[in-house]
């Protein structure tokens, strides 16, 4: 990775923002995200930018853009591969992860698919559950453009700011954002949990009152 990364921040103008995009777009629609992260690659598109080496609007339009269509091309591969895609031997490694991608997908639907823009591997899989699970395609585009324009926008920022010291706020980026999203995603369950709850309750409340009802009639 640090050949690729120092190859990466060597490079000026076109071949940069075609290696940054690549990479990024490859993450999603290839799931590349198993091997080298696309948030590394925007962090240091972000570097890059830092020291000239890019134009730091071109940079983040790079990154938003291959994160969109990259999200696009990993739906449509789960909506015409559905079953086999997940039982790939890529996948099958990971079967723990993605049962809890999927059950969040179950869960949360569109906001599955933006909170997952945020952690490296839901990064690399939600699309596909997505199409997997027949999310309407607008729905997904919506949430899926959301989160690829607040996480290209915030990813490149941040390597832009943090100049040379991109290894340092790479892994202060990616512990700060995997927190920010284990609090909402157990949020959202505590929520849910306390709901259903107080369905099961209502529902027992109602079987207990049943056989009252009768009896007095």
């Amino acid at each position: 990775m640090d050949w690729l990364t120092g190859w990466l921040l060597g490079l000026h103008g076109l071949p940069l923002y075609a290696l940054v995009g690549l990479i990024v777009f490859a993450e999603d629609a290839l799931f590349v995200g198993f091997v080298f992260p696309g948030e590394i690659a925007a962090i240091l598109g972000g570097v890059a930018a830092s020291a000239g080496h890019a134009n730091l609007a071109v940079m983040i339009s790079v990154v938003v853009v291959a994160a969109i269509v990259g999200d696009t091309v990993g739906y449509e591969v789960g909506r015409h591969l559905g079953p086999r895609l997940l039982s790939t031997r890529a996948l099958g490694r990971h079967r723990r992860r993605v049962d809890s991608a999927r059950d969040l997908m179950a869960r949360r639907g569109g906001t599955a698919v933006f909170l997952g823009r945020f952690v490296a591997f839901f990064r690399a899989t939600m699309p596909a559950l997505a199409g997997a699970s027949r999310m309407p395609y607008p729905r997904f585009l919506a949430y899926n453009a959301a989160g690829g324009v607040t996480w290209g926008v915030a990813a490149v920022l941040v390597g832009e700011l943090a100049g040379s010291s991109y290894a340092v706020v790479e892994k202060t980026f990616g512990r700060v954002t995997a927190l920010v999203v284990l609090a909402a995603v157990l949020t959202v369950i505590a929520v849910w949990r306390v709901r259903r709850h107080r369905r099961d309750r209502r529902d027992r409340d109602t079987e207990v009152d049943r056989p009252s009802a009768s009896e007095g009639g």
